[in-house]
């Protein structure tokens, strides 16, 4: 747990700004329900945080992709909502995830015929969810294997199917033809389980001009990311603000950070602020990303180091340079999906890495009232 003096950033999470952005969806895909998508830690934010805050905006389905985060999170929940794992189970992880009353998404014959085993063993049905495989090629049944299934039901003995799915490819493409494609292939597949309900869209097939079947896997939009080409984003959850360590005057000619890979082209003022690559900053930013102090624009001077990153700060006005002064690296700024850009990369991996050395503050109505912190 780090002090407000010695964290070098700050990360602050807005859950005001999370709960208006899922109930926007709501509106959007209405009359689907949306379901929260909080794997790899709720997206780096903290899942049983995220998971808290939408019990509270009556979000019913949560979804996690291993076992493991199922585990950690569902003491969590209430009996009476679902939590789902992507990945499907490990072949002997069948009885860890009965136990804490998990719903798995099988993806594959080999994963039902288990957990159809299993049932029988306990003597009880056990819910599932079906994944097909809709031209992803990544997890989920072939079309062959859905018709296997639907000529012989009793593979499904003792398998409550609470939902079919399927993933799509390049909902962030709203033109892209493949989108009414796999749809379509959906809803073939789909119709050997009438009367179970379907998810097909995620953050970015909740866009897409059509219905959108019964429940919407959200992930990156509900954070404040890009989810769709030319879509604006929804608010932004998260703000990272470092904090200035030192300021020093660089003769002209003289190099910066390692391997020397910036030369100052005229005497200049270098600010070093305590975040690196070992804090989720990509190293790929080095010489080209930027941060932003009093709304300046402040280019990367240098290489990103494991916990430092060097700034030329000549042009901003010296009364703003001093050790502890605010740095944007997120934020009105600069979005999470700029810095990707940047990168290289998108904003999910700049999400997700975010790293454990910043201080947490969580910002919100009912946070502040309760004069609760997280400290990381």
């Amino acid at each position: 747990m780090q002090c407000a003096d010695s964290a070098g950033a700050v990360l602050r999470i807005d859950l005001d700004a999370l709960t208006e952005n899922y109930r926007a969806l709501q509106r959007q895909v209405a009359p689907a329900s949306v379901a929260a998508v909080v794997k790899a830690d709720g997206y780096g934010i903290g899942a049983e945080l995220v998971t808290t805050t939408l019990l509270k905006a009556n979000c019913r389905h949560f979804f996690v992709a291993q076992l493991g985060e199922a585990i950690a999170l569902k003491p969590a929940l209430p009996a009476d909502v679902a939590l789902f794992v992507l990945n499907g189970l490990q072949p002997g992880a069948e009885s860890d995830c009965a136990a804490i009353g998990a719903t798995p998404v099988l993806n594959s014959l080999d994963q039902i015929e288990r957990w159809s085993a299993l049932a029988h063993r306990l003597g009880r049905p056990l819910s599932a969810a079906l994944q097909v495989d809709s031209g992803m090629a990544r997890l989920g049944l072939p079309p062959e294997d859905v018709t296997i299934l639907a000529d012989q039901p009793e593979r499904l003995t003792g398998v409550d199917v609470r939902l079919i799915m399927s993933h799509l490819a390049c909902a962030d493409e709203p033109d892209a033809a493949f989108n009414i494609e796999q749809a379509a292939n959906f809803e073939a597949m789909a119709r050997h389980f009438p009367d179970v309900p379907r998810s097909l869209d995620n953050s970015g097939g909740s866009f897409l001009p059509r219905g959108h079947f019964d429940i919407v896997r959200t992930g990156i939009v509900l954070y404040g990311g890009v989810a769709q080409t030319g879509s604006p984003p929804l608010r932004a959850v998260v703000a990272l603000e470092a904090r200035i360590a030192q300021v020093r005057t660089i003769a002209a000619g003289a190099g910066i950070g390692y391997g020397l890979t910036h030369r100052c082209d005229r005497e200049s003022r270098i600010a070093t602020i305590p975040v690196g690559y070992a804090d989720g900053w990509p190293r790929h930013l080095s010489n080209k990303g930027s941060a932003f102090i009093a709304g300046i624009r402040v280019p990367f001077a240098g290489r990103v180091s494991m916990d430092s990153i060097t700034l030329d700060v000549t042009h901003v006005p010296v009364e703003l340079l001093y050790p502890g002064a605010p740095v944007e690296l997120i934020g009105p700024h600069q979005t999470i999906d700029d810095v990707a850009s940047d990168a290289g990369t998108i904003s999910y991996e700049i999400l997700t890495q975010l790293g454990r050395r910043y201080r947490r503050e969580i910002v919100g109505a009912e946070r502040v009232d309760q004069k609760r912190s997280i400290m990381a």
